[in-house]
């Protein structure tokens, strides 16, 4: 077939047949007219004898004319169509390139990391951005237009690139060239995202002095958008007894307690966690049938439980929580009921004896109720502090109002129950009256996607810590449970994370129960 450009040629070809025809028939008209007019001739002037003369040659050229074939239809077609292949168009447009846009708006979109405080000069340094829309949602594509500049108030500039995650969050990889304070403009579409211009604060080195709480700076932000943890065994620590194991600049670790066994500052199979505000942290000690208690700095303080399964003693206690009042309710997943300490240790009562069926968490909320979660059951508790039942919601399902394998519940400024569902790979939120207000998470390893979540705990800003158990890493969510970032355990995996908790210092304490140690993390508010 011709293209578009060869129907000029095609044409030509056409006409030189056409007019070779033409030709033909024209020299053929030619003869019939040339012997017409000379037969005509002889006949009107001609005399008798003179057509007798020319008879046999008018008759034999008129013989000739009546043999002679012309051609008496076109040796062509008037066809010459132009026809469209727009498969090839089409594939030709499609990989000229794709449509990109987001939802993002600069105002919704934050920021975080621990560089937006102090960093040090020449240090490669991360700070996440995630961007929102305009309901506070998490958008979960990127290509989105960031801008980022850092500069000095004498014109210093810092390097820096952008990292898109291809899932709504950014990481600003940069390094300061000069100790002082410089001015990070973060920009999305040319504007300015939430807190920014940040005012931040670099060292000349990394600064080892003590801070008012004995503990050493560290300087790196508190997890990267596309850190991926798996659950990996690591040997056991022989830190306890307070020891402290820093990473200044590794990840987000402060220090880490414990080792396996059986003595003071030893566990096995740790689950809940819990922070006093009194500067105290309590752990479950599952495996060991007692209940063990620290200083915020990590220091062994005391211990209590005797195993057994008569009142006031422990069979495997798995959630502790702390009471305005100062006692202490600890679940006991064996006994199935929750027994109630005094801050000494010293036994109290029981409660939920014969309604329980297998209790993991515990917590308290504003009206100083004791929040259960009966992970056996596949429901939530509450109960007031002499055992009258409150309230009671959920059972077995997947659906939005139901558990399969719930483990710990914390409780947020609006008094709401917020309830880690293990099997369902998902954090769901109730009122008080187990009214269903939202839930979050899908199974998966990706940014807020979840592999069985056990611990959660809620900070001052109502953001929402979860630990992912399967997937051995601490989540931070907003309160309407988008992704916001990770507490970084690159450096010291987590193996299994259980209970989690904020201490009255402001950091995260984390049940690592598959290494038998309970760890500490700096947590930037």
């Amino acid at each position: 077939m011709a293209s578009l450009f060869d129907e000029e040629e095609a044409c030509d070809d056409q006409m030189l047949v056409l007019q070779a025809q033409l030709d033909t028939l024209l020299q053929g008209q030619e003869s019939i007219n040339s012997s017409c007019n000379f037969t005509e001739q002889a006949l009107s002037h001609g005399t008798e004898a003179e057509v007798l003369l020319v008879k046999k040659q008018m008759s034999e050229r008129l013989m000739e004319l009546a043999r002679q074939e012309l051609p008496l239809q076109p040796g062509e077609n008037d066809q010459l169509d132009f026809l469209v292949e727009t498969d090839g168009l089409k594939k030709s447009v499609h990989n000229m390139g794709t449509i990109v846009t987001t939802n993002a708006v600069a105002s919704e979109s934050v920021a975080t990391g621990e560089a937006l405080r102090h960093c040090v000069v020449g240090v490669p340094t991360s700070i996440t951005v995630t961007t929102k829309d305009k309901d506070g949602e998490l958008c979960k594509m990127g290509n989105a237009v960031i801008t980022a500049d850092i500069s000095s108030p004498d014109g210093s500039k810092g390097e820096g690139e952008i990292l898109d995650n291809k899932n709504g969050t950014y990481e600003y990889l940069f390094t300061a060239p000069k100790e002082g304070t410089f001015n990070l403009s973060l920009r999305l579409y040319d504007q300015h995202i939430k807190g920014s211009p940040f005012k931040i604060k670099v060292i000349k080195c990394i600064d080892v002095s003590q801070t008012s709480d004995g503990m050493k700076k560290r300087l790196k932000s508190p997890g990267s958008g596309h850190i991926k943890q798996k659950a990996i065994k690591r040997p056991a620590s022989m830190y306890s007894t307070g020891r402290r194991k820093e990473n200044p600049i590794e990840d987000d670790l402060i220090f880490r307690v414990g080792t396996k066994g059986r003595n003071k500052g030893e566990f096995t199979n740790l689950q809940g966690v819990a922070a006093s505000s009194l500067g105290k942290v309590l752990i479950a000690d599952s495996n060991n049938q007692c209940v063990q208690v620290f200083s915020n700095d990590g220091q062994f303080k005391s211990r209590f439980g005797i195993r057994g399964r008569t009142p006031g003693q422990l069979q495997r206690p798995t959630g502790v929580a702390v009471h305005p009042n100062g006692d202490i309710i600890v679940a006991d997943y064996d006994n199935k009921w929750v027994s109630i300490f005094s801050s000494e240790g010293k036994f109290r009562s029981k409660i939920g004896s014969g309604k329980l069926m297998g209790p993991k968490g515990v917590s308290v909320d504003r009206n100083g109720h004791i929040i259960v979660v009966d992970n056996k059951a596949c429901c939530v508790f509450l109960f007031q502090p002499n055992g009258k039942l409150v309230t009671k919601f959920g059972n077995r399902g997947n659906g939005d109002k139901q558990f399969a394998g719930p483990h710990f519940a914390a409780v947020n400024n609006n008094n709401e129950i917020i309830v880690t569902d293990f099997h369902n790979h998902s954090v769901k939120v109730f009122n008080t009256e187990g009214e269903f207000l939202l839930k979050f998470g899908s199974n998966g390893e990706g940014n807020g996607q979840f592999n069985a979540p056990t611990g959660v705990a809620v900070d001052v800003n109502g953001n929402i810590i979860v630990a992912d158990w399967g997937n051995s890493r601490i989540q931070v969510f907003d309160g309407s449970g988008s992704f916001l970032s990770y507490i970084n355990t690159s450096a010291d995996p987590l193996y299994g994370p259980q209970g989690l908790a904020l201490t009255s210092d402001g950091h995260v304490v984390v049940a690592d129960s598959g290494n038998h140690c309970f760890k500490i993390y700096r947590y930037l508010q």
